[in-house]
């Protein structure tokens, strides 16, 4: 299968990307495993922050919160999701999340497949019905 460091990812190997809606930390990508479908990511997320609607065209997505508590919108339905609860977005589908707590929002992003071809993420925030869909 390749070098050990792609089989074992330690805290010294994750790659830190600053993003608007908070830090990721890549946990496993192309360069980092020597996974072929799977990216996953662990996003903190600080208070008042979102990452606003979205979709990824050809991945699809689960979220898991793992501490703090995510407004998430799948399409135009939502829920409040504390720890331990997820959210499976379709690929293509439109969704968001919002850090809907008082204290940084962690979550798990799993989407896959790893690469494809076009976008990996399409903003569609300022969109109808998007824009005015949480006033």
């Amino acid at each position: 299968m390749g070098d050990e460091w792609k089989q074992f990812i330690q805290s010294d190997d994750i790659e830190v990307e600053q993003l608007p809606w908070g830090p990721h930390e890549w946990l496993s990508r192309p360069g980092l495993t020597a996974a072929r479908e799977l990216l996953l990511v662990r996003v903190r997320m600080p208070y008042g922050q979102a990452h606003r609607f979205h979709r990824h065209p050809k991945m699809e997505e689960i979220i898991y919160v793992e501490s703090g508590e995510a407004e998430q919108w799948v399409d135009r339905d939502s829920r409040k999701l504390g720890p331990g609860e997820i959210a499976h977005i379709p690929a293509g589908v439109v969704h968001g999340t919002w850090n809907s707590g008082d204290e940084t929002l962690v979550f798990l992003a799993i989407l896959a497949p790893a690469t494809c071809e076009g976008p990996m993420l399409v903003d569609v925030s300022g969109d109808e019905p998007w824009a005015s869909l949480r006033e």
